[in-house]
């Protein structure tokens, strides 16, 4: 039988995703895994293309980072009640990237994420991560619409 320990659930923090949460705590009792909750946020430094001086950056990377982690707790305080194991992460830089660096680096067994349906031109500007991770990842990825979910 498969032996899932370490869920990791990548979310943006935003309503879609975090309307997958129920179905991940459910299936970490299920599997009594550890869930590991894990919001990236993007380096907008990769951009360059305008001018942003660089006290700019870091104050956006300091203000990111403190809404992140205020947002992050009230989500575990409201809504991982009844998930008795489970960590949070807060990274910064490519969401695939980091995505896939946590896979290995806390040996997670399942990824379960959230796909936020974007098409056509903001498909192509903001890709998907979830799409990046389905092709790299090591380990067996759920991606769950958020909207079928009942």
């Amino acid at each position: 039988m498969l032996k899932i320990e370490k869920i990791l659930f990548p979310s943006e923090l935003r309503e879609y995703s975090l309307k997958i949460l129920p179905f991940v705590i459910s299936m970490s009792q299920k599997y009594e895994s550890t869930i590991y909750l894990l919001h990236v946020i993007e380096d907008i430094s990769k951009w360059g293309g305008f001018y942003l001086p660089h006290i700019s950056l870091d104050l956006y990377q300091t203000e990111a980072m403190e809404a992140a982690e205020t947002f992050m707790n009230k989500v575990c305080t409201q809504q991982m009640q009844g998930c008795p194991k489970f960590e949070r992460r807060i990274l910064s830089g490519d969401p695939a990237a980091e995505i896939l660096k946590t896979i290995e680096s806390e040996d997670i067994d399942l990824v379960i994420m959230g796909t936020h349906g974007y098409k056509g031109l903001e498909h192509a500007i903001f890709g998907s991560a979830a799409e990046k991770v389905l092709k790299k990842s090591p380990v067996p990825v759920m991606v769950v619409n958020p909207y079928t979910l009942k």
